[in-house]
């Protein structure tokens, strides 16, 4: 992938609706180009697919946090399937450093968020985790 990709990528991000003769007077190359570049992402694997937004999904997780996990020995798969399975996770990612995994969690209620991180830590596996809660959002993906 390299920086015209990227560029493609977060005009993308910023409005997946955009036409490709926007996107290529925005990126300063021909249609032809962007959509060679997208279909050529698509293949890849890159772009997944596009998707919809809804005002309600948006702002329907009322509280929001990030969890940082570390888990002990092997399991972190086990650990992670575990975590697919719970509807308050919003996105699973596996980092270095301290942590092993960062989970996002969305809930309606701080409330349903205490419940949730007390499921996670009986997870076996997990040997120590830190929760902080998201309170405003500056810019998203």
């Amino acid at each position: 992938m390299d920086d015209l990709d990227r560029k493609l990528i977060s005009a993308l991000r910023h409005d997946a609706r955009a036409s490709l003769s926007d996107l290529a007077i925005l990126l300063g190359v021909s249609r032809t180009t962007v959509r060679g570049r997208i279909e050529r992402l698509r293949e890849r694997g890159d772009i997944v697919g596009f998707t919809v937004v809804l005002k309600e999904d948006a702002h329907r997780d009322a509280v929001r946090g990030l969890m940082m996990i570390g888990i002990e020995g092997r399991g972190a798969d086990r650990v992670t399937r575990q975590l697919s399975g719970l509807p308050a996770v919003r996105a699973i990612h596996s980092t270095n450093g301290r942590w092993d995994v960062i989970v996002e969690l969305g809930t309606a209620t701080l409330e349903e968020l205490d419940d949730v991180l007390g499921r996670i830590r009986k997870f076996e596996g997990v040997s120590t985790s830190e929760t902080n809660l998201l309170l405003a959002t500056r810019k998203a993906g």
